[in-house]
């Protein structure tokens, strides 16, 4: 349920164009750049990746840190700390993080995309990817309690 819905008549957009219509990421400021993140969860799911096709495939395992309630960081501003492997993104390495799922904001404003109907900076609601199914909300395994990825591999997460 990507696609947008039909729009009720006389709520067209005034005004000047979103930002992320109108910047590149690395011109964004870093409340821009962090309120690009719809809150799905999907970039804190373990993921494999086949040593010879380099094919990503996403697991319903979260990472230690990852709420299962809120589906957001519990540490966020300790995370690279806590969790060595944490991959921090940023404007400059976008491009390197091809493992981003492809409803991700960072991915489609790199690609000069629009953003979904469902992603808060469009509804006006962080419940909306919630309640579109885009978020691991309801549909992650703690990585405590998982035990070997390959047994979690969900290609309806990606």
């Amino acid at each position: 349920m990507t696609g947008r819905p039909p729009r009720r008549p006389g709520a067209e957009r005034t005004g000047p164009a979103p930002f992320w219509r109108t910047k590149r990421l690395d011109q964004m400021t870093a409340e821009e750049w962090e309120s690009l993140c719809d809150g799905c969860g999907k970039c804190c799911l373990h993921k494999l990746e086949d040593a010879d096709t380099g094919e990503v495939h996403y697991t319903n395992v979260g990472c230690r840190l990852l709420s299962r309630h809120t589906v957001r960081c519990r540490d966020y501003a300790n995370r690279k700390r806590r969790v060595p492997d944490c991959a921090i993104l940023s404007p400059q390495l976008v491009d390197q993080f091809h493992w981003l799922p492809e409803t991700c904001a960072y991915r489609l404003v790199q690609a000069g995309q629009d953003l979904a109907w469902w992603h808060p900076l469009v509804s006006g609601d962080p419940e909306t990817v919630h309640r579109a199914g885009i978020s691991v909300r309801g549909r992650m395994v703690p990585e405590q309690q998982a035990g070997a990825l390959e047994d979690h591999i969900d290609e309806t997460l990606g």
